[in-house]
């Protein structure tokens, strides 16, 4: 129960003229009493929260920067009308930030015997899942002066999923794609290693590529053509280490890593390819294997919508051992990391080559704009030091980078925006040569 301003305004407007006629203990207990009656009264009116039935219904899943709706049902079960507000509660990331307060109450009225629907509209700005927290109502009496209050607890949840901004590539990716596979009109063949199909020679042909024995069978001349193949098995891999907690841009490191992955993932779907994912730090936070080309996109970003870097140094070997025996035959297997010096040279470095004497090894990073804006700065001292110091971070990583080119590793460095095209494209590159 509670005392609503109301209720003190007009005991403040009652004790006017008392304190201006006849001030004393008489005339203060007159117009107090008569408040506290009038209070009485309409706590008695004010229809029962206890007794209110509530459930939910809506949207269970959104990607994150996209609304969901859910729905809570007020039935008034009593024989009193309830006038009331309602606070829907949710954790503070369900909505953007100085929203919650609008977001998350309702003004309702409810005759006897009938409901309501109230809908709050979460734009969550994280991603995981989002439990619901308690209902509170304050039911308030005709007059306005006093009001129950209580809460109910109704379980709900919403699952925030990656938001996949990268998509808006795909279309590009899938033509250039079509073009390797040779799908569509160009001046020479389909690139790649595995034999399609024959067809009549044109000038300008490399005449390496003509078959003679098609061509004693038949009158002209014919010419194999070739596409990338198909069918090879992919194995993506985040780092869901420490260094993929800091924050690049207006993203952590984990989110980028992960836009880019999925990119890759529809891209190599539509190719033929099998996908997998493995997240790893010190144990397996997520994995996903044996999906079909239609299954893999949702199951991929369904296992990382609740995946959140742990604040712990990523254990090489154990990563380099669960790699192996998660893709036992030839892959690629594409790493999401950091190429900071020291978890590359402590970490990576001495157990990579049980990985490329295996298997065709990608590492992407997320590179830092604030580092590249820090060593463009000119003008005053500070700003020199401060270039000073970017440049021998950029010298670092590209040095970090060259030693794992070294090792036969393909290194794919962007910036937040620009990682998931340039790995789509690195893809592209390794299919078109052949080395998958």
């Amino acid at each position: 129960m509670a005392v609503t301003g109301r209720a003190a305004l007009v005991a403040a407007i009652g004790s006017l003229p008392v304190g201006l006629l006849d001030p004393g203990w008489t005339g203060i207990l007159a117009v107090n009493g008569t408040v506290a009656l009038a209070c009485a009264c309409d706590f008695a009116l004010a229809a029962p929260v206890r007794r209110l039935v509530l459930s939910r219904s809506g949207d269970t899943t959104t990607r994150l920067g996209e609304p969901a709706d859910v729905t809570l049902t007020l039935t008034n079960p009593t024989r009193r009308q309830l006038r009331a507000r309602v606070r829907d509660g949710w954790p503070p990331s369900s909505w953007a930030p100085g929203t919650e307060t609008e977001g998350s109450r309702h003004s309702v009225t409810v005759p006897p015997g009938e409901r309501r629907r109230l809908t709050t509209r979460l734009r969550p700005t994280r991603r995981g899942d989002r439990h619901a927290d308690r209902v509170t109502i304050r039911s308030y009496g005709p007059l306005g002066l006093f009001s129950r209050q209580g809460s109910h607890r109704i379980p709900w949840s919403v699952r925030v999923l990656p938001a996949f901004a990268s998509r808006k590539h795909l279309p590009s990716k899938l033509a250039r794609l079509r073009e390797l596979d040779g799908r569509t009109s160009m001046l020479t063949r389909g690139e790649g290693t595995e034999f399609d199909s024959l067809r009549e020679y044109v000038p300008g042909d490399d005449t390496r590529s003509i078959d003679w024995r098609a061509t004693a069978r038949q009158t002209a001349v014919a010419v194999r053509t070739w596409r990338p193949e198909r069918d090879r098995h992919i194995l993506i891999v985040l780092d869901s280490g420490r260094t993929s907690a800091g924050r690049v841009g207006d993203v952590p490191r984990l989110d980028a890593a992960m836009d880019a992955a999925l990119l890759l993932a529809a891209l190599a779907a539509r190719a033929g390819d099998r996908v997998d994912l493995l997240a790893y730090d010190r144990r397996v936070r997520a994995l996903v294997q044996n999906r079909s080309a239609a299954e893999v996109l949702p199951s991929l970003v369904t296992a990382m919508a609740t995946l959140e870097p742990e604040l712990v140094e990523t254990d090489a070997r154990g990563l380099t051992a669960t790699v192996l025996r998660a893709a036992p035959r030839r892959s690629l297997v594409v790493l999401l990391t950091t190429l900071d010096a020291a978890p590359v040279e402590e970490g990576l470095l001495p157990v990579l080559p049980q990985l490329t004497q295996r298997h065709t090894v990608l590492v992407a990073a997320v590179s830092d704009p604030f580092i590249d804006g820090m060593a463009k700065a000119r003008g005053d001292v500070e700003a020199v030091y401060e270039a000073a110091a970017a440049a021998q971070a950029q010298n670092e990583r590209r040095r970090t980078a060259e030693q794992l080119r070294r090792h036969g590793v393909t290194v794919v460095d962007a910036m937040p925006e620009d990682l998931a095209p340039a790995l789509a494209d690195a893809y592209l590159a390794l299919k078109a040569a052949g080395r998958l």
